[in-house]
């Protein structure tokens, strides 16, 4: 419940009670004739309610229990002392304050107070007051049985809204780890490139000034070299693109990523897959996708590879994606599980984290000179 609806609700409650007070007092008043000891309470009792509803005094804590407990020992005397002339007010009262209950106080206290109210009726000495028994027992059923499903659907509110801040942070902490891999990959990358298409211009520069016919063989290299930074540039721009599942088909998925990185890197690429239905999550297959086409950049920025093979086969220990080429491998040597590799601090720290976050298992092996090929085995849970 917000501040503002709260607010609302102790007002509303507050105003009532007053005036189921002054009804009483009133009703009492007329009825004796002159001013008793009930009537004087019930004086007493309006005065404080009103100076409460004025003041706009708190209904929770220690205070709001006192509040719920005084308004219970006003229902009791209104039923002892009312007589018949009472009754509908004793009636009016009694749900009043079933409903102060079940807003500002919980389960254990609505039960309380129905049961302490049905004891009361049925030991009255008056008959016709008994009467309210009935009612007091079916409305005090009734708010108990609310009051619990409120607390369960409070709780489970109160589950759902935490599921909701840990989803929240969890996004925000992906965002930024997202950030910094564009960062690094974009200063590792085209920046590097550019930077180096600079400086050869300045060379260049010079060069032509000296000795022209050099000069147009250095010219030739460097258009070479832009043409290179260009392809790289956008298969750059085309990892950054929003992953698009081919109608949730993770195989024709990846099959058409692997075609794509062929026709922009040059690449050629051998495909293999299972032909069993895969039937990943959607949160996960995006994260599968986003993971080949990180291996595969790191193929073409790293490796100078003149092929890969990408294979994709399902088993009983879950979803095994490997990606192969004949690159350069790494500056080590050697098959590292995804534990050795943390604790080592080698291989792509992305992969390392994206493996991590899917619960993955991954494993990489380097062949300096020869290549290197990374395998992922995803559990299909």
């Amino acid at each position: 419940m917000s501040a503002l609806s709260d607010f609302a609700w102790k007002r509303h409650l507050a105003w009532v009670r007053v005036l189921l007070t002054a009804i009483a007092a009133i009703v009492a008043g007329l009825a004796a004739g002159r001013l008793t000891p009930v009537v004087a309470l019930l004086a007493v009792y309006l005065i404080t309610s009103a100076a409460g509803a004025i003041r706009g005094a708190g209904q929770r804590g220690l205070l709001g229990m006192l509040a719920l407990f005084a308004d219970t020992v006003y229902f009791l005397i209104v039923l002892y002392f009312g007589g018949d002339r009472m009754e509908w007010l004793a009636a009016a009262f009694f749900l009043y304050l079933l409903s102060e209950a079940l807003i500002f106080a919980g389960p254990v206290e609505v039960m309380v107070i129905a049961a302490a109210s049905a004891i009361f009726c049925a030991v009255l000495p008056d008959r016709e007051m008994r009467a309210l028994e009935s009612m007091v027992l079916v409305a005090g059923v009734l708010a108990c049985g609310f009051a619990f499903y409120a607390r369960r659907q409070s709780a489970l509110t109160e589950e759902l809204v935490g599921k909701l801040r840990a989803a929240l942070k969890a996004a925000e902490k992906a965002r930024e780890e997202e950030s910094q891999r564009i960062a690094s990959d974009f200063h590792d990358g085209p920046l590097q490139s550019f930077i180096s298409l600079q400086m050869r211009l300045e060379i260049l520069r010079k060069l032509l000034e000296r000795d022209t016919e050099a000069g147009m063989q250095d010219l030739k290299q460097l258009q070479a070299l832009a043409q290179a930074q260009i392809r790289d540039l956008r298969t750059f721009l085309h990892s950054m693109r929003p992953v698009d599942i081919d109608g949730g088909n993770l195989v024709v998925t990846l099959r058409r990523t692997a075609e794509s990185f062929q026709k922009e890197s040059g690449i050629p690429v051998a495909f293999a897959s299972t032909s069993t239905p895969v039937g990943l999550p959607a949160e996960v297959t995006t994260e599968v996708l986003q993971m080949l086409r990180e291996a595969l950049h790191n193929v073409q920025k790293h490796a100078a590879a003149t092929r890969v093979a990408v294979s994709l086969e399902k088993t009983d220990r879950g979803l095994e994606i490997s990606v192969d080429d004949n690159g350069h491998g790494f500056n080590f040597a050697g098959t590292y599980s995804l534990e050795e590799l943390e604790l080592l601090r080698l291989g792509p720290a992305s992969l390392k984290r994206r493996a991590r976050g899917l619960n993955a298992d991954m494993q990489l092996e380097s062949r300096p000179g020869r290549g290197a090929g990374i395998k992922f085995r995803i559990p299909l849970q």
